[in-house]
C-alpha cells in the first residue's frame, strides 16, 4: 500500500497535507502523536470513510482507493481489512459469539463459514470458553479481545487498531500486545495509531510520528518519548 501525496481537510481546512508513505505486506507500524494531531484521520481514509481532497492510496495491486475501485473489489477489500475502534463498536444486547458472527454476516459469508470462523477466531483471543456470554457482563480486556477477534474473523491481511490499550491495566495491555505480535508473525500487516509511549518502546517496531499536520518522522525501531 502507497499513501501518495494525501492530503485530506475538513470543511476546507486541510489537517494532514503531502503525506507520503509505503506500507510494505508483513509489517508492524504505529502512526504517533499528540491527541489532534489528525492520525485518526488517515487511518479513516485507509477505511474508505475519509476521502482525501487531493491525490489517493495505492494499493498493492497498483489501484486507487478511492478512484478506481468498483463495488465488488471495494467489498473485498474490506474483507482484507481489520479494524478496532476505539469504542469498540460492540453490541451490548449481544453475546460474543454473536458480536464475531456479525462482522461476517455484514460482508454476507455463508453460515456454514461462519460456524466455522467464529470460533477460530474467540480461541485465538482466549476468549471461546466466553462465547455465550454477553458483552455487558465482561471486562475491559476481555471487550477488548471481543474487538479483536471481529476484526481477525474474516482473516484479514491488515489490521487497523485506533489507540489500543487506553482502559487497561499494564498487565492487560501486555497480553494484548502479546496476540498482536502473535498476528503480526502469521505475516499480517498491523497498524496502530497511539499516543502510548509504552507500548511503542516496548516493541520497537516502525514509528510514523504526526505533528503541524505532516510526517515528522518515519524511523524503525524508534524509542521515543512525547515531550
Amino acid at each position: 500500500m502507497k499513501i501518495d501525496n494525501v492530503t485530506l481537510s475538513f470543511w476546507n481546512k486541510i489537517v494532514l497535507k503531502n503525506i507520503n508513505l509505503d506500507i510494505n505486506p508483513g509489517e508492524f507500524l504505529f502512526f504517533i502523536g499528540y491527541s489532534g494531531s489528525w492520525k485518526t484521520s488517515l487511518i479513516r481514509s485507509l477505511i474508505w470513510d475519509f476521502k482525501p481532497s487531493q491525490w489517493d492510496i495505492i494499493l498493492d495491486n497498483n489501484l486507487s482507493l478511492y478512484h478506481s475501485l468498483t463495488e465488488e473489489s471495494l467489498l473485498n477489500y474490506r474483507r482484507g481489512i481489520g479494524v478496532i475502534f476505539q469504542d469498540y463498536k460492540l453490541l451490548e444486547s449481544k453475546k460474543v459469539y454473536e458480536n464475531v458472527a456479525f462482522a461476517m454476516e455484514v460482508c454476507w459469508y455463508s453460515d456454514e463459514i461462519i460456524r466455522k470462523k467464529v470460533p477460530e477466531a474467540l480461541e485465538k483471543v482466549w476468549l471461546l470458553i466466553k462465547k455465550e456470554k454477553f458483552i455487558y457482563e465482561l471486562s475491559w480486556g476481555e471487550k477488548q479481545r471481543v474487538a479483536i477477534a471481529r476484526a481477525l474473523v474474516h482473516e484479514p491481511q491488515i489490521i487497523i487498531w485506533d489507540e489500543p490499550t487506553g482502559n487497561l491495566d499494564p498487565e492487560t495491555a501486555k497480553e494484548i500486545m502479546d496476540i498482536f505480535l502473535d498476528i503480526n508473525a502469521d505475516w499480517k500487516t498491523v497498524i496502530m495509531a497511539t499516543h502510548d509511549e509504552n507500548i511503542v518502546n516496548r516493541l520497537k517496531k516502525r514509528v510514523i510520528a504526526f505533528e503541524n499536520k505532516e510526517v515528522v518522522y518515519d524511523i524503525q525501531n524508534w524509542w521515543y518519548q512525547l515531550k
